[in-house]
């Protein structure tokens, strides 16, 4: 099997999406959120754990950066600070092409530890 490439790269501000497209002919557009929730740290993967970490609180993260790590993966930094973690293109396009099986897992995940999608911090106004 041939190595898998990308042949576009994009992120699109207003719709929080990063956009990949593949030598295979393949192309994914890929919310902020649910790449946040599915990075490949070791602080949303775990340390050897069979399951990761949940992620809970971001539906409105946004990517600030995209930058090449190599010419392997991708390193994203998300406004919530979270920037550990490389995307491989392997990973990429794996979590691209399984995207709607993998988010409705996530939203399981969610609902049975009775986290949500939203930001609950409260906050505070000086009066």
């Amino acid at each position: 099997m041939a190595t898998l490439l990308p042949t576009k790269i994009h992120y699109h501000k207003h719709s929080k999406e990063l956009e990949i497209a593949f030598n295979n002919g393949e192309a994914y557009r890929l919310s902020a959120e649910y790449l946040r929730v599915h990075s490949p740290s070791a602080e949303v993967r775990g340390h050897g754990q069979q399951v990761p970490i949940l992620q809970y609180g971001k539906k409105d993260v946004s990517v600030l950066n995209v930058e090449g790590a190599g010419n392997y993966a991708l390193k994203i930094s998300f406004d919530d600070g979270h920037d550990t973690g490389l995307y491989s293109w392997d990973y990429l396009f794996n979590i691209g092409k399984n995207q709607t099986e993998l988010w409705q897992i996530y939203l399981q995940r969610l609902d049975e530890a009775g986290k949500s999608r939203e930001n609950n911090i409260i906050q505070l106004h000086q009066i």
